[in-house]
């Protein structure tokens, strides 16, 4: 898929992550350019894209499951780069024991790792 495709995509599992999770684009339409504001329904919007886009296995985000999907999804010029941010990033796995924290914290360290090949709805 081509960087463009991914995000239209992506346009559904955002209208029904912001319609469970109650929140405006004002909170989440600027995910993408590092803004993350440290709110609850935001961190669970975050865990809901990640549910939606099956690296969540057994309410924790899975890293096997996060390489397999950027193997998949991404295109060539950006999966090396986001296959180590996802390595750089995923001791944070451990440390939160609440998905959407997890979530929250695990997006904004692949963001500040890699924010020129990070994609989120």
């Amino acid at each position: 898929m081509t960087r463009q495709q991914i995000k239209n995509a992506a346009k559904i599992v955002k209208r029904n992550c912001m319609n469970k999770n109650n929140v405006t684009e004002d909170l989440i339409g600027d995910i993408e350019k590092g803004k993350f504001i440290e709110e609850r329904p935001v961190m669970c919007y975050i865990a809901c894209v990640y549910k939606t886009t099956q690296i969540v296995k057994n309410n924790k985000i899975n890293y096997e499951a996060s390489l397999k999907q950027v193997q998949i999804n991404y295109p060539d010029d950006m999966k090396q780069g986001m296959l180590i941010s996802i390595e750089n990033c995923k001791g944070l796995l451990k440390k939160y024991k609440d998905l959407c924290e997890s979530a929250y914290w695990t997006a904004k360290c692949i963001y500040e790792d890699n924010p020129k090949n990070f994609l989120f709805p």
